[in-house]
């Protein structure tokens, strides 16, 4: 067996045309719908003349939001959320997230989803990035929006929360979070890319 080396498989740079791979839709029916997300039946055809069915989850984007400030005492600190999952039947540790309405901007999403779960309100709102949730079966995007210079708008007791969420809010040392991400209660994935997004850019106002 010969080891792998940089010589194995194309460079990024040298590596074929990706419009090869795409694949062409050629119809789309709906097949079930719930409150959350409906069901999607597509029939595409590759460019090599391979066609076939593939389900697809189609659902609204989201915003994650990374609420950051320094604490009186020096820390810095992210405001996070705790809660009961029912996917994982678990409670999880997390950022403030939610959809977005239609015909709503990112980024007003981002402020209406911060301000609705945790009372909070941001002076600045940066977007970090965007994801695909899973490139691979869900039609979504998830906007990521670093949320700095808090002030506490609206009391906890006054949130507007929907009917079924039941929300404590939690301050949280940012390296304790950083640590954690990926274990325990810190399992979400959205919530484990927020932590990557927010790690880049400090990353980047080092480096400027």
């Amino acid at each position: 067996m010969k080891a792998v080396d940089e010589n194995t498989f194309f460079s990024v740079e040298n590596a074929p045309d990706s419009e090869r791979l795409l694949w062409d839709t050629t119809s789309r029916t709906r097949s079930f719908d719930t409150v959350i997300f409906g069901l999607n039946t597509v029939h595409r055809k590759s460019r090599d003349g391979r066609e076939g069915d593939f389900v697809e989850i189609d659902t609204r984007d989201g915003v994650n939001i990374i609420p950051y400030f320094i604490g009186t005492d020096g820390v810095a600190r992210f405001v996070m959320e705790r809660q009961f999952r029912h996917g994982s039947e678990s409670i999880t540790l997390e950022f403030p997230a939610g959809l977005i309405e239609r015909g709503e901007a990112p980024v007003r999403a981002a402020a209406r989803e911060l301000l609705e779960e945790t009372g909070i309100r941001a002076a600045s709102l940066k977007q970090l990035g965007a994801i695909s949730q899973n490139a691979a079966y869900i039609n979504n995007t998830i906007y990521y929006f670093l949320a700095e210079t808090l002030t506490q708008e609206v009391g906890l007791e006054d949130r507007q929360l929907d009917a079924f969420e039941q929300i404590d809010v939690i301050s949280v040392p940012v390296d304790t979070v950083l640590e954690k991400l990926g274990t325990g209660e810190y399992d979400n994935a959205i919530a484990v890319l927020g932590g990557y997004f927010f790690q880049r850019e400090m990353a980047l106002r080092n480096k400027s």
